[in-house]
Parts: structure tokens; sequence; C-alpha cells
């Protein structure tokens, strides 16, 4: 489950934001509405800064926070369906004496 809280973040131009903290309280997003005078989507959402699996992602824009909610949430429940594959430890060497 997502937590949103309001923040204001300065961007220069678009001040309205969310944070958005996953189930465990850990901060993965930064959300800023987008102004009406954005000539790309005005009004939309932003992903502004992403942390986490949400780090290595392209900043998508989202015409509402349930849209960016939705997004979010199914892209974590991918993550956690998908096999992983265990961390490979190097050989434990002793040292020579």
């Amino acid at each position: 489950m997502l937590t949103l809280r309001p923040v204001r973040v300065a961007t220069g131009h678009e001040e309205e934001g969310q944070l958005v903290f996953d189930g465990a309280d850990r901060l993965i997003a930064v959300l800023v509405m987008l102004s009406e005078h954005n000539p790309v989507a005005p009004g939309h959402w932003f992903l502004e800064a992403g942390f986490g699996l949400l780090d290595k992602v392209a900043h998508p824009t989202f015409p509402d926070l349930d849209a960016a909610q939705r997004w979010m949430s199914e892209g974590l429940a991918r993550h956690h369906q998908e096999p992983h594959e265990p961390r490979r430890r190097a050989p434990f060497k002793a040292p020579r004496m």
C-alpha cells in the first residue's frame, strides 16, 4: 500500500508535490504537478524522482494521482513476482600466514 504526503517542491516552476511512501514507510518517489502552462502535459503529475526500484525508470507523467499510484503499485508488484537470481558471493579465502 502506498501513502502520499503533500509537499512543496522547489523546481523553479511547479511547487505542488507529493512524497510517496511504500508500506514500510520508505520514500520511493517524489511527484510534482505540472503547471497549466506546461507545454507537454499541463496539469499532469510528473515523476520528479524515484528511489529504489523506481530509480532507474523513465520519468513518466500521469493524468492524476490515482494513475500514478496504480503505475507504481503495479511495477512494485511485478518486481516481487519475478524470479530473482540469488546473489553470488566470492569464495572465502583465508589469509596466508
